[in-house]
């Protein structure tokens, strides 16, 4: 049987390819005013429905893609697609 996957993982597979892709490490910010901004190109988590997604900060607005998984699934799912997203960002010229 395999080790279970962490939210921890996750999050280490997301700062990675926030990394390798040169995007935002966070997806938020405060600008002056505290009003929050969205970093435009950031990957982080969601959470929902006992299931997790990869998501990319589309706009500015806080609207997000999904580049990997439609929807939310097991971590493991979602940990074995991150690692090969990881993988190909890691062998391009």
């Amino acid at each position: 049987m395999s080790a279970r996957v962490t939210t921890k993982q996750l999050e280490a597979l997301a700062a990675r390819i926030n990394e390798l892709t040169s995007s935002p490490a966070a997806p938020w910010t405060r600008d002056k005013s505290g009003a929050l901004r969205a970093n435009v190109g950031n990957y982080h988590l969601s959470g929902a429905y006992g299931g997790v997604c990869l998501h990319r900060m589309a706009n500015e607005d806080g609207g997000v893609s999904t580049p990997l998984v439609y929807g939310h699934v097991s971590k493991r799912e979602l940990f074995t697609a991150m690692r090969g997203f990881v993988a190909g960002l890691e062998v391009r010229p």
